[in-house]
C-alpha cells in the first residue's frame, strides 16, 4: 500500500505511517482470525494426528557439530518467526517515540497509564484467583497482554463509529503494552542461563549499536549482526524474540540523504509479519482437542483466572486510569471520543490472544499437557468474550 504525500511537498502525510498501519493491522486481523479457527477445527476433526504430525516436523541448523539447534516446527515459528514479529514491534516502538504519538511526554502520558494499569489488574486478578497454585502462578503475565492485531481489526471494521484519534490512542496503548511485555519476558520468562552464550549475545548487541554509532546505515548489515546475536541468545537461556528488538532499536532512523531507514524497513516488514508470521504462529498454537471438554472446564483457575483477567483486568486497568486522568484534568480526551467509546476499546483491548498465547508457552514450558490446554481455553475464551462485549458497546456508542 503506498504512503499518502502532500501534493506540494511530496513528503508523507502526518497520518500516512498509521493509515498503513491501520489497513495492515484489520485485513492482518481477519486472516489471523481464520488461521485459529482452521486450527480449532482440525485439531477437532480426524485430521488431528495430521496436524500433531505438523507442527513436531523437526529443523536441524548443524553446522560441523560446532554449532547445533534442533527443535520441532512449532519451536521454530515461536522462536525464529517469532523474533521477526518482535523486531517489527521493536522498529514500531522506536518510531513512535522518535517522531510519532509518544514523541512528547503530554502525548504519551495517557497512554503510558491506560498500558500499565493494563498490565497491573490483570495480573493481580490472575494472582488473586490462581494463590495458592506456585505451578498456575508462573502464568501471571498471560493475561497482561493485548493482541495488536485482532484489537485494531475490530476498531477498523466499526468504520466512523470509532473516532480516528481513538484508534490512535488504541495503537499507542498496544505498542506501549508490548514494550511492557518484552521487558516480562526478559526479567520473569528466562531458562537456566549459559554465561558464555549470553555475554556473546549481549557482544552482539553492543556491535549493533556500536555500527549505530559508527553511523552506519545498511540494513542488511544490522540484520545480519542481528541474525548472529539470535543465535547466541538461542543459546543463553534467554527468550530469542529479544534479539529481535534490540536489532531494532539500533537500527538508524534515517539514511545519510535523509530519507527513512528504518519506518521503510518496517513498512516492507509488515505485510509479512500480518499475513505470513502471525497466521502461521495463531495455527500452530491455537490447535486445541476440545474432546472431554465442558463449560465447566473454565471454571478451573488457570482458564478462568486468564479470562477474569483479559475481560475484567484489562477494562478496569485501562479505562480506571484514563477516567482519573481526565476527569482531574491531568490530560485530554481523544479528540471526538466519548467515555463510552473509550470505555468500548478498553474492553477490546482484553483480546489478548498472540501475546497472551506466547507468553503462556513460556510460562508453563515443559509442563503436561493439561496446562497446555487450559491456556488455551482460558485465552480464547477471554478474547473471544472481549472482542464481542467491545464491538456491542462500540456499535451502540
Amino acid at each position: 500500500m503506498a504512503r499518502k504525500t502532500s501534493a506540494t511537498t511530496g513528503k508523507k502525510a502526518p497520518l500516512g505511517a498509521f493509515t498503513d498501519f491501520f489497513g495492515h493491522e484489520a485485513s492482518g486481523g481477519i486472516v489471523l482470525a481464520l488461521a485459529a479457527i482452521a486450527a480449532l477445527i482440525v485439531s477437532n476433526s480426524p485430521w488431528r494426528d495430521y496436524y500433531d504430525a505438523f507442527i513436531r516436523i523437526p529443523g536441524i541448523v548443524d553446522l560441523g557439530g560446532f554449532l547445533v539447534i534442533k527443535k520441532p516446527l512449532l519451536l521454530w515459528v515461536n522462536d525464529l518467526w517469532m523474533a521477526a514479529f518482535f523486531f517489527l514491534v521493536g522498529l514500531e516502538i522506536k518510531r513512535e517515540f522518535v517522531q510519532g504519538e509518544l514523541a512528547t511526554r503530554r502525548q504519551a502520558t495517557l497512554p503510558a497509564a491506560a498500558a500499565l494499569g493494563g498490565m497491573i489488574v490483570p495480573a493481580v486478578i490472575y494472582a488473586l484467583v490462581n494463590i495458592g497454585d506456585p505451578v498456575a502462578l508462573r502464568g501471571w503475565a498471560i493475561p497482561a497482554a493485548t493482541d495488536i492485531a485482532f484489537a485494531i481489526g475490530i476498531v477498523m471494521l466499526l468504520g466512523p463509529r470509532v473516532p480516528a484519534s481513538l484508534k490512535v490512542f488504541l495503537t499507542a496503548v498496544a505498542i506501549i503494552d508490548d514494550l511492557g511485555a518484552i521487558v516480562v519476558i526478559a526479567v520473569f520468562y528466562t531458562a537456566d542461563l549459559s554465561v558464555t552464550a549470553l555475554a556473546l549475545g549481549l557482544a552482539g548487541a553492543a556491535v549493533l549499536f556500536g555500527l549505530n554509532r559508527a553511523g552506519v546505515k545498511r540494513a542488511d548489515v544490522y540484520i545480519l549482526v542481528g541474525l548472529v546475536t539470535w543465535v547466541c541468545v538461542v543459546k543463553s537461556g534467554v527468550h530469542a524474540t529479544l534479539a529481535g528488538v534490540l536489532t531494532a532499536f539500533a537500527i538508524p532512523a534515517k539514511k545519510d540523504d535523509g530519507s527513512p531507514l528504518a519506518e521503510s524497513l518496517e513498512h516492507a516488514l509488515h505485510p509479512w509479519v500480518a499475513f505470513v508470521v502471525l497466521p502461521m504462529f495463531a495455527f500452530v498454537n491455537a490447535g486445541v482437542s476440545l474432546v472431554g471438554v465442558s463449560p465447566a472446564s473454565l471454571l478451573n483457575t488457570i482458564p478462568l483466572g486468564i479470562a477474569a483477567g483479559l475481560v475484567v483486568g484489562k477494562t478496569i486497568g485501562i479505562f480506571g486510569p484514563v477516567w482519573l486522568m481526565i476527569r482531574g484534568g491531568r490530560a485530554a480526551k481523544p479528540a471526538g471520543a466519548t467515555m463510552r467509546q473509550i470505555f468500548g476499546v478498553s474492553v477490546i483491548c482484553g483480546i489478548g490472544f498472540t501475546m497472551s498465547l506466547f507468553i503462556g508457552s513460556l510460562a508453563f514450558e515443559d509442563l503436561d499437557s493439561g496446562y497446555e490446554t487450559q491456556l488455551k481455553l482460558g485465552v480464547l475464551a477471554g478474547s473471544i468474550i472481549a472482542g464481542a462485549l467491545g464491538t456491542l458497546i462500540l456499535r451502540r456508542a
